[in-house]
Parts: structure tokens; sequence; C-alpha cells
């Protein structure tokens, strides 16, 4: 495991701790825990706790500083529009593959289907065809099959 998957389960984990829902933290005491740098905080809080992954993320900066993190609930038609939506017409592997990682943390989706909707949307199993195709091939894949499964 890499050192943004291992922040980014921290992370959730503590998230998951709090009563309310809700995880304050300062970003230079993760970077210790870590041993790293407070930009590669930023970086796993901008890449893996973004608002289409279902969390409110609120930062202040400076010396007293923290970042607070609240994942928002939503029922499962809620955060497919809304993750539909934010998608458009256009998905790289990348990014598909962070939705699907939402969809599993949502219980929307199950391991199972995840996997298969990796390789299908894979840049492997695309090949041949040009990139803008590819893309709006692959958000047309994901989102007739996650309709299909809700």
């Amino acid at each position: 495991m890499n050192l943004v998957d291992l922040i980014e389960s921290y992370i959730m984990e503590e998230v998951d701790k709090q009563e309310n829902g809700i995880l304050e933290v300062k970003r230079c005491d993760l970077a210790e825990t870590f041993s790293c740098v407070p930009s590669q905080i930023n970086y796993v809080i901008a890449t893996r706790f973004a608002p289409e992954m279902g969390f409110y993320v609120e930062t202040r900066r400076g010396g007293g500083g923290y970042i607070r993190i609240k994942r928002v609930v939503s029922d499962k038609l809620d955060i497919t529009s809304d993750m539909f939506d934010k998608m458009g017409d256009k998905m790289s592997q990348h990014v598909g593959n962070m939705y699907l990682k939402s969809l599993l943390d949502y219980n929307i989706i199950d391991e199972s289907s995840a996997e298969i909707l990796t390789i299908v949307m894979s840049d492997n199993t695309l090949s041949g065809i040009n990139v803008e195709s590819k893309e709006k091939l692959r958000a047309n894949i994901f989102k007739n099959v996650i309709i299909n499964i809700i």
C-alpha cells in the first residue's frame, strides 16, 4: 500500500470513529504521523475526499489551521445522480476508479461488481479506440451499469 492509500485509510477510519461524522485534525499533525510534507496531506484531501465522493471538506491554513472532514450521507439515487452530473459525458480510467471506490464506500455496489467494471472500463479493454471516444464509451458503460445495479 502506498503512502497516499495509507493516509486515506487512516482518515477514513478516523471519520468513521467520530460520533457526529466530522473529523477535525491539524494538517501538520497528520504530516508528522506519516512522516511526509503537509502538501502530501493536501493532495490526499483534494483527490480522495472531494464532494463527488461524498465528503465536505473545510480547511483553515496557518499555525492554528485545521482540516475538517465530514461524510455527507445521501441515498443511492442522490449519490449517483450527483456523480453522473459531475462526470458529464466523458470519464478517464482514473476518475472511473475513484467513482467506483466511492460507490463501494457507500455500499451502492459490491466488490465483485466493482472488479468487473474496473476491467470493462480499463484502457486495456478499450484499446484501439481514440482517447475521446474511449472516455465517452467509458462514461456510458459506467452510467448504464450503475443504473441497472441500483
